[in-house]
């Protein structure tokens, strides 16, 4: 966090440094989606909740990442207002923990939403609530059949970013192990329902997927 930022400020890391190793070759990031890149997909839901938006990603990736998010833009009110930055894993290839890591150093609210790159069906509800439920805690997590949901939670930025990284210092990677040394409310999947479906965390990890995905977007915008 920034000496002159705002405490109440609220920020979104979008996860994207992945190698996407069961979509082929190409960076399932930005590939495209019922007409729009993924991770545009992703953002362009999270961006009217939060005042600045933080992409973490490997080095290679930022060019077409950021052409992705601003290619055919139509800028709002929101979006001129709206930081938009790339926090670069130090270390590539630590997978979700240390990214998480990563791009909360790089927000500025004290509390960030942290999205998956492939999680299109986002539900920007869903986020608001969780924002109100990690108020005076240091995350907000939802636990479905005894999983974590890690890559679609609200969290502190500097206590859970320093987490991380006591994680990372002890050599364990998952995310699990960060978690259980926060401060955190958990959201069992009763109260889950109770704002959300389980949509909200479906990702796409295969060509296959990102095609059934683009069928359900398509479908949802044609008119009733």
């Amino acid at each position: 966090m920034t000496a002159d930022s705002e405490p109440s400020k609220r920020s979104a890391v979008v996860l994207a440094g992945g190698h996407s190793t069961r979509f082929g070759e190409a960076d399932k990031a930005v590939a495209d989606l019922a007409g729009t890149p993924m991770i545009r997909q992703v953002a362009d839901r999270i961006r009217p909740l939060v005042d600045d938006l933080v992409v973490n990603c490997r080095a290679e990736q930022v060019s077409a990442i950021r052409d992705a998010l601003e290619s055919g833009t139509h800028w709002t009110d929101i979006d001129r207002d709206q930081t938009t930055c790339f926090a670069v894993d130090p270390v590539p290839d630590q997978g979700p923990l240390a990214g998480i890591a990563t791009g909360l150093r790089a927000a500025n609210g004290e509390y960030a939403a942290a999205v998956a790159c492939d999680m299109p069906f986002v539900d920007p509800g869903f986020l608001e609530y969780l924002f109100d439920r990690a108020i005076g805690h240091d995350a907000a997590v939802v636990r479905v059949d005894e999983w974590y949901q890690p890559t679609q939670a609200v969290y502190r930025t500097d206590a859970t970013a320093e987490a991380c990284e006591r994680a990372l210092e002890r050599g364990d990677r998952r995310i699990v192990e960060a978690l259980a040394d926060l401060d955190c409310v958990v959201l069992e999947e009763s109260e889950m329902r109770e704002h959300a479906t389980l949509e909200t965390f479906e990702n796409v990890n295969t060509r296959e997927e990102l095609e059934a995905a683009a069928e359900r977007l398509d479908a949802d915008r044609a008119p009733h």
